[in-house]
């Protein structure tokens, strides 16, 4: 009898622990460690996402885990022009698309900002023209190549190639409008808006995930049937207490329901997403280095079943850009389909041939000896959202979108109506601030007086010599005109300027040599050609591992 009450005693005093170790871990999440409170939102409370797993990826995205690499050139630099001193750095973990964008991933773009933005109409005319590829990059005067220039892009027997034609400038525009696309759309599958909302945009009534976010009521141009008219919207106001205003309604950065920007990935990214290092890994340290990013030292496999095959598109020597037709063809002349040849080991096609790609990064022949070495980027220029008078962020209406007036006299949009304007940073954001000092820092510690190579010296004309003496081909408009001024100066020494961008790997035009993912190479930002492409990446949030923490072995 004792034992048999001791029995049950054991079996209550296990019941009661567990019993109290799960209130204790449900109170861990929904309640406060500061303060003990609620967190759950409960009562009209305060609300935070609590059980938060892991950032979903976006569509066409692929997970790489960061982490420490030698970024530049680790072979023979037989150029001799150092413009890639191997480096070493760490990048964050990042999302990055699985293939280069396509044509008809890009003419779905096309055909949205024809659908909201009639080019029939005058004021919307140039965000569909400024946006269309220039699918005259094909002609060469000493080829026939009208086949490509007539059917590359919208053809449905080249879909699944990769878009060229597209200059830096609408690869970033392109970007934007694909992270406002895709958080319009979680957002109606949520229940958050309306079943339909992203499938029925206008001019007056347009989507930006930054606008959502700061100020809901003027998304879809203040049209809340679209913006309140999921059934989670109408859940949370049943909810609430009908002698209150409803709260809660729209979705906030914090309950992490949205993603993070798609974006040109930054030189180191694309780099370190290239070599993909994980099969060289041995433990905690790397075996050798990559020359491209498969293993080995030759473009042909060495596997048996595919032995002999070419593992990239690229240009074999003068005048073969494919090989002999047949078994040791490379199966491309110019671009091929995406996904023709095997993945690196991060599932990642074509880092290597087929098209180079756009990175975010402004060009600069070497990398400052006091480089920062955690997420390498020169390019960032800060910018705030302007507000108005009344304390609202200031969207912008179609008569405001800002245009930009390119090199070539083409004409684009840097923005969409629906977007919040920016401004740049000033001295409430810089004063006695320890890492950055002004907004545009494009130039930082590279062409300034202390770094320049003509410090203090100036020209026959009396004003300071710059670090890059670029052409300066001015080009404006001006009552409708387009007045094109060329540089025909003959004492110009340099090409690189604040306007020129790094972009990475090689093409189907390229030899061999441009394969190595650590070869950089620069061109306009506003100008294009048939071998440059691009791909989008994205920031993770949260942990470095989608698994949380590993051990060594």
């Amino acid at each position: 009898m004792i034992m048999k009450n001791f029995v049950k005693s054991c079996m209550l005093v296990t019941l009661a622990i567990l019993v109290t170790g799960c209130n204790n871990s449900r109170d861990y999440k929904s309640n406060s460690r500061a303060t003990g409170w609620d967190l759950s939102g409960r009562d009209g409370g305060v609300s935070y996402k609590t059980d938060y797993e892991e950032q979903e990826p976006g569509p066409g995205l692929l997970f790489v885990e960061g982490g420490t690499f030698t970024m530049g050139r680790v072979q023979d630099d037989v150029m001799h022009d150092w413009n890639n001193t191997p480096t070493q750095q760490h990048v964050q973990s990042f999302y990055i698309d699985e293939t280069e964008v396509t044509n008809v991933m890009y003419l779905e773009y096309l055909d949205w900002l024809k659908q909201v933005f009639p080019p029939s109409e005058e004021r919307y005319k140039n965000i569909y023209t400024g946006a269309l590829p220039d699918t005259l990059v094909w002609r060469n005067p000493l080829g026939f190549n009208e086949n490509m220039v007539n059917n590359y892009l919208r053809h449905p027997a080249f879909h699944n190639y990769p878009v060229v034609g597209v200059n830096w400038i609408q690869a970033t525009e392109f970007s934007q409008w694909r992270t406002d696309r895709v958080n319009e759309k979680r957002l109606s599958d949520k229940g958050y808006t309306s079943r339909d909302a992203y499938k029925n945009s206008t001019a007056e009534s347009v989507f930006s995930t930054e606008t959502y976010l700061n100020s809901p009521d003027q998304v879809y141009g203040g049209d809340e049937e679209k913006t309140k008219g999921g059934r989670e919207s109408d859940r949370k106001a049943k909810n609430n207490n009908p002698d209150e205003e409803p709260k809660n309604l729209y979705v906030q950065r914090k309950d992490g329901e949205l993603l993070p920007a798609y974006r040109l990935p930054t030189e180191a990214e694309w780099e370190y997403a290239a070599l993909g290092q994980s099969s060289l890994r041995d433990y905690n340290s790397y075996r050798g280095r990559k020359k491209y990013p498969w293993d080995g030292q030759y473009t042909r496999s060495g596997d048996r079943k595919t032995i002999g095959d070419q593992r990239a598109n690229f240009k074999q020597g003068q005048g073969d850009y494919g090989g002999i037709a047949g078994w040791s063809d490379d199966g491309a002349d110019i671009t091929s389909e995406v996904k023709s040849y095997d993945p690196n080991d991060y599932g990642l096609y074509d880092m290597a041939g087929n098209v180079s790609e756009w990175v975010a990064d402004v060009y600069r022949p070497r990398v400052d000896n006091e480089y920062n070495d955690f997420n390498y980027f020169r390019g960032n220029v800060y910018t705030k959202n302007a507000i108005t008078e009344e304390g609202k962020v200031k969207v912008l209406t179609a008569d405001e979108v800002v245009y930009d007036t390119l090199s070539n006299g083409k004409i684009v949009a840097r923005n969409t109506p629906g977007e919040i304007a920016q401004v740049s940073i000033g001295e409430e954001e810089t004063y006695l601030r320890t890492q950055f000092s002004i907004s545009d820092n494009i130039n930082y510690r590279d062409g300034d007086k202390s770094s320049s190579r003509y410090y203090e010296k100036r020209g026959s004309d009396g004003k300071e010599e710059n670090m890059y003496n670029s052409p300066d081909n001015n080009v404006t408009l001006k009552d409708g005109q387009i007045d094109r001024r060329y540089d025909g100066s003959s004492s110009r020494t340099t090409l690189i300027d604040d306007n020129v961008r790094v972009y990475k790997g090689g093409s189907w035009r390229d030899r061999e040599y441009w394969l190595d993912p650590a070869q950089r190479r620069y061109f306009p930002q506003d100008m294009a050609t048939d071998d440059i492409g691009f791909r989008n990446a994205m920031s993770k949030v949260g942990s470095k591992s989608n698994k949380g923490r590993r051990t060594r072995n």
